[in-house]
């Protein structure tokens, strides 16, 4: 993450908050619970950021028509502004790890986080917003 830090820093963007308005970009409307599971994140971090993410015109939130407890987050067009800005320069940074770590080993590297997350140790890493 230190060579992600300083783009996100660029765009005024947590860490955290990327990765929640990545997962929403992502898979469009989820639940709160979704989000925090998705973006391994525990869910009283994802209330404080929500309300951040939301007074900063990034997402919306509703209560789903279906059931009134749960409450339903989008992104908006300003948050894939962030998201459009972030990228080019993300891709250079992977690349860059790519050339110099070598792309077979990456490639393991992301097979074994995604089987850690699927774990459910994922939402304690890295969680201190």
């Amino acid at each position: 993450m230190s060579h992600f830090r300083p783009i996100l820093a660029a765009h005024d963007v947590t860490e955290q908050q990327w990765r929640v308005i990545r997962v929403l970009s992502e898979a469009g409307t989820l639940d709160a619970s979704e989000v925090a599971d998705k973006a391994s994140i525990l869910a009283p971090s994802l209330t404080r950021m929500i309300r951040s993410l939301e007074e900063r015109g990034f997402i919306t939130k509703h209560k789903d028509k279906t059931d009134g407890r749960r409450v339903l987050l989008r992104i908006t067009p300003a948050a894939r502004t962030v998201i459009e800005d972030v990228m080019p320069e993300s891709r250079k940074v992977y690349a860059d790890i790519g050339a110099r770590f070598g792309p077979e080993r990456v490639e393991q590297l992301l097979d074994m986080l995604e089987e850690l997350a699927m774990l459910g140790l994922g939402g304690t890493i890295g969680d201190d917003e």
